[in-house]
């Protein structure tokens, strides 16, 4: 077996980044790679993506419930009208990332989404989606940027989201499911 595959205590191979954590097989199995559609799933997928940025992902995933209670379900509108009493409330809620660049950033940005015609976040994102590919043998084929994801961190800073870079929007299109990363033998392949 590959050194990239895994066998779970289950019995099922899956990508070795998954490890032996319960709620990183879970996500793996449940979520990763899998469309994501929606301008507020979307939204919350780049705001926690953002938040991830210099930490690991199972960080955010531990996290991820709180996250969505204080920032009342990444509701772009909600989240829009939080204002300076809402960014102290933030920075002293110990469940989430207390980082106030990504909490004011994740403000901005919730500004921007709900400026935005119902729909068009998730067409915008969904525009980038890279053509299909040929599956990756082993994580050494898996890039950390690719042309697209360049291109969607371009036209997003344009527009004046924040934490959007390359990497980060490779990350989010792979978890989103617009491209399929999943490595040859996992059971998700």
């Amino acid at each position: 077996m590959s050194p990239d595959i895994r066998l779970g205590p289950d019995g099922v191979p899956r990508c070795a980044w998954v490890g032996d954590d319960p709620e990183y097989r879970r996500y793996h199995d449940e979520e990763w790679g899998r469309p994501l559609h929606g301008d507020r799933e979307l939204f919350e997928k780049l705001s926690l993506e953002g938040f991830q940025a210099g930490l690991s992902w199972i960080t955010i995933l531990r996290k991820r419930p709180r996250f969505r209670e204080v920032f009342a379900g990444f509701e772009p509108a909600v989240v829009a009208a939080f204002d300076d009493d809402d960014v102290e409330r933030l920075m002293t809620d110990a469940g989430i990332i207390r980082n106030r660049a990504k909490i004011l950033a994740t403000i901005g940005n919730a500004r921007i989404v709900d400026a935005m015609a119902p729909g068009e976040l998730d067409a915008l994102m969904w525009s980038f989606a890279p053509p299909p590919r040929r599956r990756p043998q082993s994580f050494a084929d898996i890039t950390a940027t690719t042309p697209e994801s360049d291109a969607m961190s371009k036209e997003l800073r344009r527009r004046g989201f924040r934490f959007v870079g390359s990497t980060t929007m490779w990350a989010l299109m792979q978890s989103a499911g617009m491209v399929d990363d999943h490595v040859a033998g996992c059971w998700r392949a």
